[in-house]
């Protein structure tokens, strides 16, 4: 009898620590916790979305197809899929992928595709494939942004008429006031010399203006663009928002930023928290995809 009354007892723990694990949790800006229905109802209302992801994260590139699937249905199809892992210059075969006209190996073969596309980011390529979306290569030639880290943002000045359509119209501001560049700047330390620092940061800029020309061209009205990218490069407002906000301050537009958390019941950290308009919590654990 008492043998029986431990497995009870045992059952009932093991049931009830399973019921406390969560995947993750989205909150809105003020802390309140938010279903991904009415994620995915709000968002439908915006011009823009940006989905920040930390890119090895395996519930994040989840989520995002998830999300992007409600988003297609909620829409009726009125939806525009861009990403930070495509580079302008791999629009063409990009392309030819969605169209058909290339296979999954061709692709592979002909473009710059990251090291975890197969798992983490061809569900939303094949997604647009198979609903006959646009998928937009937004980010800028890593060899330009590699160059502009060497030499500086007036090395690019240097460039052919055709290489300048890979990137965003010269000359790109550079300033500290965007979010998230003062920051990079403490990361590199008191030591670091001016000029390499702000040549790292202009790199950095010449991404995220990139990111944002490619999407204010390629918006359509009525369309809900949703754009995927590191959560560098829109957290607390800053990169590619920041970008696409000095040009056209009146688009609609909201962030999906990515916070770690150790808390099984995934709270909104007590630091290191700064939300945006989505912020969605995931465990510090959660499995990698490299």
């Amino acid at each position: 009898m008492k043998n029986i009354f431990i497995a009870i007892l045992l059952a009932g723990f093991c049931s009830l620590k399973a019921q406390e694990l969560k995947a993750y949790q989205f909150y809105d800006k003020k802390g309140k916790e938010v279903k991904t229905e009415k994620l995915v109802k709000e968002l439908a209302d915006y011009d823009v979305v940006f989905f920040g992801e930390n890119h090895n994260s395996s519930i994040n590139h989840w989520l995002q197809l998830k999300i992007t699937e409600a988003l297609f249905a909620k829409k009726k199809g009125q939806l525009i899929l861009g990403a930070e892992m495509f580079e302008r210059d791999n629009q063409p075969q990009l392309n030819q992928y969605l169209n058909g006209k290339f296979d999954a190996k061709i692709f592979k073969d002909s473009a710059r595709l990251w090291n975890n596309y197969a798992t983490d980011y061809k569900p939303l390529v094949d997604f647009a494939k198979n609903k006959k979306l646009n998928f937009i290569a937004t980010n800028i030639p890593r060899k330009y942004a590699s160059q502009t880290a060497k030499e500086g943002l007036e090395s690019l000045n240097k460039l052919s008429e055709k290489e300048k359509t890979y990137i965003a119209q010269l000359p790109i501001k550079v300033t500290l006031d965007t979010p998230g560049y003062p920051e990079m700047k403490a990361m590199m330390g008191d030591h670091a010399e001016g000029t390499k620092v702000m040549n790292f940061i202009s790199a950095q800029a010449t991404k995220d203006a990139t990111m944002a020309e490619s999407i204010l061209k390629n918006l359509q009205a009525g369309k809900t663009f949703i754009h995927y990218n590191g959560n560098y490069h829109s957290k607390e407002f800053g990169g590619i928002y920041w970008y696409i906000k000095q040009k056209n301050p009146h688009l609609k537009m909201a962030v999906i930023s990515v916070f770690e958390s150790e808390d099984p019941e995934l709270k909104v950290p007590a630091k290191d928290y700064i939300p945006t308009d989505f912020n969605l919590i995931i465990p510090g654990d959660m499995t990698k995809t490299f």
